[in-house]
């Protein structure tokens, strides 16, 4: 059962005045790359430098994030429950898939505004060398005139064209000439969750007692509840040189991360950190409390809250939104979560919205709020 008082929260719509808002507070500079009036909907965009993967960028993520889920950090455990060898992270495979797209769809981004219907099709292994493909599937201009939303399909695919990854985001981008006249606006309807016929399943069988044992938890699927909240305890301080690292890991090389210098003309006056590293470290900080997941399946839906810079210590909880009983699955089980990712407060206690005045926000230390899909390993029968 899907709990509907969190439908709103898979895909935020931003109206005219909060893009306004995030274009004053988040502005880079202009670069050579592809600008609103650029793009039309139904361009296909193949992009560049394929990137064959390695257990360094393994080992280099772990580093930079602290991620200890275990399927990722142990071969003998991936080859017991039946894959062929350690998966790589299905974040890092995210991450380094969306890199592939930013020189033509975000160089010119003022912010990425959201994600909706990401799915994990296959496994990645060291070795695999990826390549990405996107489509425009919407735009429209805002009101201002000088930006305009850009709505794209992205896929990843192996060197076999085995499809791994596909996702839709879409991306607030400026326009090269404010009057340059668009063409009309065109919103893609977007789903509000990932239906479970059209989850991709791993093709092994979860051993709970060997799951368990190295992950050091007995909570199975079995435990949770809709309604569960797990404030993380560990929180993580985000280092200058650790951001920066992990955006050059994913060759992602929007300037508004890397060019300080450019930066300082800005209203922030510095770099931002990449949404995706935000992503990667609560993702990481999540570990305690849901240690039996065994992979992502889907992200549903989520939005960058507010931006987040070198020196912020990040803090999450998470929320059980719907738990998915798995057809002709007695191993596993899924859980539909909600993934709160914030700045500089604990966990504990913490209240992400601010009701007053009887309308009800997110409270501004609020950074990210995905809702993604897990598989989680089922105690045995």
């Amino acid at each position: 059962m899907i709990i509907r008082k969190y439908a709103f929260r898979s895909i935020p719509v931003f109206t005219d005045k909060e893009i306004g808002s995030v274009e004053a507070q988040v502005s880079s500079p202009p670069s050579d790359g592809n600008h609103f009036e650029d793009f039309q909907v139904g361009q296909q965009m193949r992009h560049a430098t394929p990137r064959t993967l390695s257990e360094g960028d393994q080992s280099f993520y772990i580093a930079l994030t602290g991620a200890r889920q275990p399927l990722f950090s142990s071969r003998p455990l991936a080859v017991a429950l039946g894959y062929r060898d350690r998966p790589v992270d299905d974040w890092l495979v995210f991450n380094i898939a969306f890199g592939k797209t930013v020189p033509d769809i975000s160089a010119n981004a003022i912010a990425n505004l959201g994600y909706a219907d990401v799915r994990f099709l296959a496994p990645v292994y060291a070795g695999d060398t990826l390549t990405a493909r996107s489509e425009v599937i919407g735009m429209r201009e805002t009101s201002g005139g000088a930006s305009g939303v850009v709505y794209v399909r992205s896929t990843a695919a192996n060197q076999n064209d085995t499809d791994v990854l596909t996702w839709i985001r879409w991306v607030l981008v400026r326009k090269r000439d404010a009057d340059a006249a668009v063409a009309a606006s065109a919103v893609p309807d977007l789903p509000a969750a990932v239906e479970t016929a059209r989850l991709s399943l791993p093709a092994v069988t979860v051993d709970p007692a060997l799951f368990s044992a190295a992950s050091g938890s007995a909570k199975y699927w079995d435990a949770f509840a809709v309604g569960d909240r797990i404030d993380h305890p560990a929180g993580m301080t985000l280092d200058e040189s650790d951001h920066t690292l992990a955006t050059k890991l994913y060759q992602n090389n929007a300037k508004v991360h890397f060019d300080e210098l450019a930066m300082r003309g800005t209203p922030h006056g510095r770099r931002l950190i990449y949404g995706g590293h935000v992503i990667s470290v609560c993702r990481a900080l999540a570990y305690d409390g849901l240690e039996n997941i065994v992979a992502t399946l889907a992200i549903n839906g989520g939005s960058h809250r507010a931006p987040t810079f070198a020196g912020d210590t990040l803090y999450c909880f998470s929320e059980v939104l719907e738990k998915i009983a798995l057809p002709r699955r007695n191993d596993a089980g899924a859980l539909r979560l909600r993934l709160v990712g914030i700045r500089n407060h604990p966990a504990a206690g913490f209240a992400d919205t601010i009701t007053a005045e009887r309308k009800t926000r997110f409270h501004p230390d609020v950074v990210l709020d995905l809702d993604y899909t897990v598989l989680v390993a089922r105690a045995a029968a």
